[in-house]
């Protein structure tokens, strides 16, 4: 899909926050590191070297940076999951599948020497290694506001393999339903060092709302692009869509108001 706005387009410099995630597990189960390594290296041809493991904890490269895996046997705080599972419209039955997890693990990301969008695809590639070769139920990304269950991230993972962006794993959007109007708004664009857009009180159904600021969403973080108040973007020449920056309304700080 393209976009015609009048852009610039940044070279993003590596940032130095780590990227967390803690895929969860019932029974007491976990992940095997030697059946995670052996997917990455077999499912997505990626070269893991520096292995370091332990019983409860392993480390590894990929592409140059450092990734740190390590297992907690106790539940994530049920009042995360649930402050996280009211907005997890794509997983309602979450608290429900959740209450008797009882072990999770930590995957974290730890170096900066690539963009944030490599470390993200680093981060979701050694996720799905993980979700694929155990019986792990889900992923909790609190820094996103995402619960994942595992079936929805294996699936839209496989984008990454044709070079797009699985944006349902990366960054929230929100959406707020209105009498005779409806608002979206994106979670997570700050980690790409992007300013969070939102639409509000637009003339938009839902899904259709939900949909295009997705693809706002995934051009912004696949391009790189960098937008100035006062820009228009359109899916033609003719489709001006305003850019205003001003006070978030379901965002903390500054966002980017898209107007239809």
């Amino acid at each position: 899909m393209g976009f015609f706005t009048k852009k610039e387009k940044k070279e993003e410099t590596a940032k130095s926050n780590l990227l967390l995630a803690m895929p969860m597990f019932n029974n007491g189960e976990r992940f095997d590191i030697d059946k995670v390594i052996a997917y990455l290296q077999s499912d997505w041809g990626i070269d893991v070297t520096d292995i370091d493991k332990s019983t409860e904890a392993a480390s590894f490269s990929v592409q140059g940076e450092t990734v740190v895996l390590a297992t907690v046997a106790a539940q994530i705080p049920m009042g995360d999951i649930q402050g996280t599972a009211q907005y997890a419209y794509n997983w309602p039955t979450a608290v429900k599948d959740l209450e008797n997890h009882n072990v999770h693990g930590l995957v974290t990301i730890l170096s900066s020497n690539t963009t944030a969008k490599e470390r993200f695809g680093i981060l979701t590639k050694v996720l799905t290694a993980i979700l694929a070769t155990s019986n792990c139920i889900g992923v909790y990304q609190g820094t996103q506001s995402l619960l994942i269950p595992k079936a929805q991230y294996l699936d839209s993972a496989e984008a990454l393999k044709s070079n797009q962006i699985p944006l349902d794993l990366w960054i929230y959007i929100g959406i707020r339903r209105g009498e005779q109007t409806n608002s979206a708004y994106s979670y997570g664009l700050t980690a790409f060092d992007k300013l969070e857009m939102e639409f509000v009180n637009a003339p938009l159904g839902l899904r259709e709302l939900h949909t295009f600021l997705s693809q706002i969403c995934a051009y912004v973080i696949n391009s790189n692009v960098t937008f100035k108040s006062g820009e228009t973007l359109g899916y033609t020449a003719e489709q001006k869509i305003k850019i205003t920056q001003s006070k978030g309304k379901f965002v903390e700080g500054e966002s980017f108001k898209l107007e239809l």
